[in-house]
């Protein structure tokens, strides 16, 4: 039968609702119960991009979902595909990315557990999504399934952002539809905007601190508060520090800017400083609060879209709500410094990033800021870039700016393999500008089958690879707490003639050239590696010494050891 008189399926209801909704791009990964919403895809206008590992597929889903502000669908198979997207899923989680999962099942007289021994069959798939996502969905006939995609968009988008799981047995994406093609579907996330009453008690507390201070987390950038958070700053006079999560919040250079060295004591103690500290769009989780060694002896006003956040780890004003309504509406509700007093702010911002960078530049880390530099000279100021779990993203989370573009990491949920598949996402949303991915020899391991990827769309990503032979930052903490290193040492192959074999133009470079190479890689077409082999050190931690001699704070005093980053993206 030509394809034009073909019968309407499921799959089609599933297809349909994506491109009513505004859906223009698909990651995901085909399998057996899933072939009729492929079917489906093939005969749309939508793009699909094929990874060739569903956990891969999901990075690259989260990072087109944070560099577009939208929804980002995912579509796998059932059991062992819809549990590879696990790991992706707990990092779309921590960064509020949202990812809209579409997931298949086995034929639905094998749900509830009826054990009825189908390929890929599970006792309750969806069980296992329940800890991770926003919210699970279950169709069972295909007149379910556009309000229940539409439903499952509006969750993902409605504040705190963040990914979802819809599953759709085989023989419901299968059935034959007779109901008109879907052409129209509202999937309008509630909006959050803050209480009046404590929007103008926080006003009033800032209006009247003699030294207030912003801490912008990642859900001022998820908001697209930028603006606003620096029209509040300005009218206050208050420095600004951002999260890690919140790179590129507030600029970089700005007088007001304390820039992103949470990990250093002497932010921390800035912080502490203050007699009122608003904290917009952060938890205050492990890595902000300088591994829960923050102790405020001012007062603390949040605003948080996630309510579980919300003065989760501090007493505060808490303010549940979106970040760039809150952050309007203070900066119309405050009291601007009167003009005599600016400068001062701005003089103790310089004295703190004064003080952090006499404390780095006593370490003997040449070599890794000059190679953090050169990343930054070689990349244009719009392109994006994705960091892995790797020494070099450490040191990025703190001492890189981000400028135009935007810094994203897997520092969420802290799972290896972020990087390039992130990027290809983001590099599919534009594909007419370079997109930069970093990661080490350990963490590149977990995504080599995507230069297929990269190389069967044309992706402009440029993969910066930091081979230091093995896993580098976990050699550190174990060398620093047990005197050795255990089962970090990796064999790994010649990562330039792998990416050739994939006929993706690679080179090895050196620290020396590394700007010249990576910035000729970054202005050719398509995809490209670099290969930098340097052992790369982290700068001393501040937090485990922080109390050792009964310094401030009370309760009990941080880890003794370096830790994996908590899911708090912000």
């Amino acid at each position: 039968m030509p394809t034009a008189q073909r019968a309407r399926h499921g799959g089609d209801l599933v297809v349909e609702s994506l491109t009513a909704l505004g859906a223009s791009t698909v990651f995901g990964l085909p399998g057996q119960h899933a072939l009729g919403a492929f079917d489906a895809l093939r005969r749309s206008g939508l793009t699909y991009v094929g990874l060739r590992v569903e956990n891969n597929a999901g990075f690259a889903a989260d990072a087109f979902a944070r560099v577009t502000g939208t929804v980002a669908p995912l579509l796998v198979s059932t059991g062992p595909g819809a549990l590879m997207t696990l790991a992706a899923l707990q990092e779309s989680a921590a960064a509020s990315a949202p990812v809209l999962a579409i997931g298949s099942q086995v034929p639905t007289a094998g749900l509830g557990g009826g054990r009825k021994g189908y390929l890929h069959e599970l006792v309750d798939q969806k069980a296992s999504f329940r800890d991770i996502v926003k919210s699970v969905h279950t169709v069972r006939t295909a007149s379910q399934i556009p309000s229940a995609v539409a439903a499952a968009w509006a969750s993902a988008l409605e504040a705190p952002a963040g990914p979802v799981w819809l599953e759709i047995p085989q023989d419901v994406l299968l059935a034959p539809v007779s109901v008109p093609p879907v052409t129209s579907l509202r999937a309008e996330p509630r909006p959050l905007p803050p209480r009046p009453e404590l929007t103008a008690e926080a006003a009033r507390l800032l209006s009247a601190a003699e030294r207030p201070v912003i801490l912008a987390g990642g859900g001022v950038v998820r908001a697209g508060a930028r603006q606003e958070l620096r029209a509040l700053a300005e009218a206050l006079d208050a420095p600004v520090t951002t999260t890690f999560g919140g790179k590129g919040a507030f600029p970089w250079d700005h007088p007001l800017s304390l820039q992103s060295w949470l990990e250093d004591a002497h932010t921390t103690e800035f912080l502490e400083d203050a007699d009122v500290l608003l904290v917009v769009g952060s938890g205050l989780g492990e890595l902000s609060s300088n591994y829960h060694t923050f102790r405020p002896r001012g007062r603390l006003v949040q605003i948080e879209a996630d309510l579980g956040k919300l003065e989760s780890n501090h007493p505060a004003l808490g303010i549940h709500a979106d970040a760039r309504e809150a952050l309007a509406a203070l900066a119309e509700a405050v009291t601007p410094r009167p003009p005599g007093t600016a400068g001062t702010a701005a003089r103790a911002a310089a004295g703190l990033l004064t003080r952090v960078r006499e404390r780095i530049d006593a370490q003997g880390l040449e070599l890794e800021q000059r190679v953090l530099g050169a990343v930054r000279d070689a990349l244009p100021d719009d392109s994006p870039s994705f960091w892995d779990m790797t020494i070099l993203s450490y040191w990025a989370w703190s001492a890189f700016d981000p400028r135009a573009g935007a810094l994203h990491s897997a520092q969420g949920a802290g799972g290896l393999g972020y990087g390039f598949p992130a990027a290809l996402g983001a590099a599919a949303a534009d594909p007419g500008r370079p997109v930069l991915a970093v990661s080490g020899d350990g963490g590149a391991m977990y995504s080599i089958a995507e230069l297929a990827t990269a190389h069967q769309y044309r992706l402009p990503v440029t993969w910066l690879i930091v081979d230091d032979g093995g896993y580098g930052i976990l050699r550190e903490y174990m060398t620093d707490t047990f005197g050795e290193a255990t089962a970090t040492e990796l064999s790994r192959p010649d990562f330039v003639t792998l990416a050739e074999s994939f006929g993706v133009p690679a080179v090895r470079t050196t620290p020396e050239r590394l700007r010249a190479d990576l910035a000729g890689a970054l202005a050719a077409p398509g995809p490209s590696v670099v290969v930098l082999p340097a052992l790369l050190r982290m700068f001393a931690p501040t937090h485990l010494d922080r109390f050792a001699d009964g310094g401030p704070g009370d309760g009990p005093g941080p880890d003794q050891g370096c830790s994996e980053p908590d899911p708090d993206q912000g």
